[in-house]
C-alpha cells in the first residue's frame, strides 16, 4: 500500500521503494513486495492544466522527462481537484515514484 501522502508546503516526498513504467498502453507501478499494480493507461484519465483533460501520449512523456510521477491513490477522484486539500488532508496515499 501506498504511504499516506502528507505535503503541506507542497514538496511531495518521494515514495521509497516504490517505482513507475509509464507506458501509452499500460502503466506499472511497482512496490516492495508483492505490492503494486497494472492500469489500462489508454482508459485511465489524465488531468491537464486547469483540471481540463489531458493525453495519455502527453503525459508519458513528461513522466519519462521528469524522471518519474507523483502517484495519488484516492477513494474516489473528486469532482473539483484542490492540490492543497489532497496534499495536506491525509485523505490522499501516494507521492512521487521514480521511473523504472
Amino acid at each position: 500500500m501506498l504511504p499516506v501522502l502528507t505535503a503541506p508546503d507542497g514538496a511531495v516526498p518521494v515514495c521509497e521503494g516504490w517505482s513507475i513504467a509509464p507506458r501509452l498502453t499500460l502503466c506499472v507501478v511497482d512496490g516492495p513486495g508483492d505490492h503494486g499494480l497494472v492500469v489500462p493507461a489508454l482508459a485511465a484519465p489524465v488531468i491537464g492544466a486547469e483540471g481540463a483533460p489531458g493525453d495519455m501520449g502527453d503525459w508519458c512523456g513528461d513522466a519519462e522527462r521528469a524522471g518519474g510521477a507523483v502517484v495519488l491513490s484516492l477513494h474516489r477522484l473528486p469532482e473539483t481537484l484542490d492540490w492543497s486539500a489532497l496534499l495536506s488532508s491525509g485523505t490522499a496515499r501516494g507521492g512521487f515514484l521514480p521511473a523504472l
